[in-house]
């Protein structure tokens, strides 16, 4: 920059003003070199560190020195060397602790961040834990209030659950006996093959609710008997044909057709069944299924599948009382909402902390480069440096208006009181 402008001087006037540039004409070269440093880098870590760690503290350097040799022209025209000489290198001791103080700031920014991540992986996996726990907790206190309640004399359990499996089992094998003749009649009504993997779970489910429904039938038959209600017997009774002639003819009559080749293998095709014989056959093994699963567990069971049905209270023996059902724990995630609720004055202060740490470093450099052009000019630095808060930072007078104020306040009180007029 300098050389540039020395072209324009006369060259007899070249030696001069060498003479006078000296201090200063080594800065623009210097301070180019410094920015690159603090700019570039090999790696993007390091390009990244530099940035954020040297470019500013790089800045109020060469802000500093330009400052510190310009003031030298200034020393043989300003009273009061001594003084000025000691506010300069106290400002050099303001750069270099606010350099040190910006590096130890960014320092507790990275640890205090470092602790935010660390807590908010503690909490995920406290919410994580607590739901896990929840889970797993649930089925067992379930099953515990159940087992206390359930698995005494007068409430029939495993009679329950043994028809609810029977009812399984035997909508199972019916679902594999009909699935061919479902998808030949289907095959013929659409046009086209069912898929098997649609048709079977539906066609469960209906011989299960199905089955389910000749049990309910049978209660309410016998309920009818017992009671001596006739009409509801009469009734009951024609119901009960219409069930045996459907589950007959659609269910176990495929049973039978099974086992005719082998009646017919075995008799050496001199029994061979008809529709009387094979509809026979297919009501006899309803009967006796059906009468064997209801004395064994049917009779006990249905009862209370109708209870479930209908939300009804089961009968029980008034000499068991049912213990109450247990009070469920509070839900850990209202455990884990109410702690967050309760930490966010925590997280507030810890916000406005993170801020400070975050600006106060920056804003000392800022007031340490504004301090080394006022040095120059005024002899005495704006700012007190360090700013021990935030609050301190952002509320900060110049200290040359504070001054000023003062003197003219102290000029104002040294001015004589007008005296009053002659008697």
């Amino acid at each position: 920059m300098f050389e540039s402008i020395r072209t324009f001087i006369p060259e007899e006037w070249q030696g001069a003003f060498a003479f006078l540039t000296a201090p200063v004409a080594w800065i623009p070269d210097w301070h180019v070199r410094m920015v690159n440093f603090a700019w570039y880098g090999d790696t993007l870590l390091e390009v990244f560190v530099k940035r954020f760690a040297v470019l500013m503290p790089m800045f109020l350097i060469i802000v500093a020195v330009w400052a510190t040799m310009t003031s030298m022209y200034t020393l043989p025209f300003r009273a009061r060397r001594g003084r000025f000489l000691t506010t300069l290198s106290i400002m050099w001791w303001d750069t270099g602790r606010t350099i040190w103080l910006f590096w130890a700031g960014m320092v507790r920014l990275g640890v205090l961040v470092v602790g935010w991540i660390w807590e908010l992986i503690k909490l995920g996996a406290r919410l994580l834990m607590s739901g896990f726990k929840s889970v797993m907790q649930s089925p067992l206190t379930a099953m515990d209030w159940t087992t206390r309640n359930y698995f005494k004399p007068g409430v029939p359990w495993v009679a329950f659950l043994a028809l609810l499996l029977w009812c399984a089992v035997e909508s199972t094998i019916f679902m594999y006996t009909l699935s061919p003749t479902l998808s030949e009649v289907l095959a013929g009504i659409t046009g086209f093959e069912p898929n098997p993997l649609l048709m079977a779970p539906i066609l469960w489910i209906f011989l299960y609710l199905l089955i389910l429904g000749s049990f309910a039938c049978i209660q309410v038959l016998a309920e009818a008997i017992r009671n001596r209600q006739y009409a509801e017997v009469v009734q009951m009774v024609l119901v009960e044909l219409f069930v045996m002639f459907f589950e007959v003819v659609f269910l176990y009559r495929e049973l039978v057709d099974a086992v005719t080749p082998w009646i017919a293998q075995t008799t050496a095709e001199s029994v061979r069944l008809g529709l009387v014989s094979t509809l026979a056959l297919a009501s006899f093994g309803w009967i006796g299924v059906r009468g064997m699963t209801w004395f064994l567990f049917g009779r006990f069971g249905t009862p209370a599948v109708l209870a479930i049905l209908a939300r009804d209270t089961i009968k029980r023996d008034e000499s068991t009382p049912m213990t109450p059902m247990p009070t469920p724990p509070i839900s850990p995630w209202k455990e884990a909402i109410d702690a967050l609720k309760a930490e966010i004055d925590f997280f507030k202060k810890e916000g406005k902390h993170a801020f400070e740490l975050l600006s106060l470093p920056v804003l000392q450099l800022l007031a340490a480069a504004v301090n080394s052009v006022v040095v120059v000019v005024l002899g005495r630095p704006m700012f007190t440096l360090p700013f021990k808060s935030l609050n301190q930072a952002m509320a900060a007078t110049p200290r040359w208006t504070r001054v000023s104020e003062q003197q003219a306040a102290g000029m104002a009180d040294l001015e004589p009181a007008p005296q009053g007029g002659m008697q």
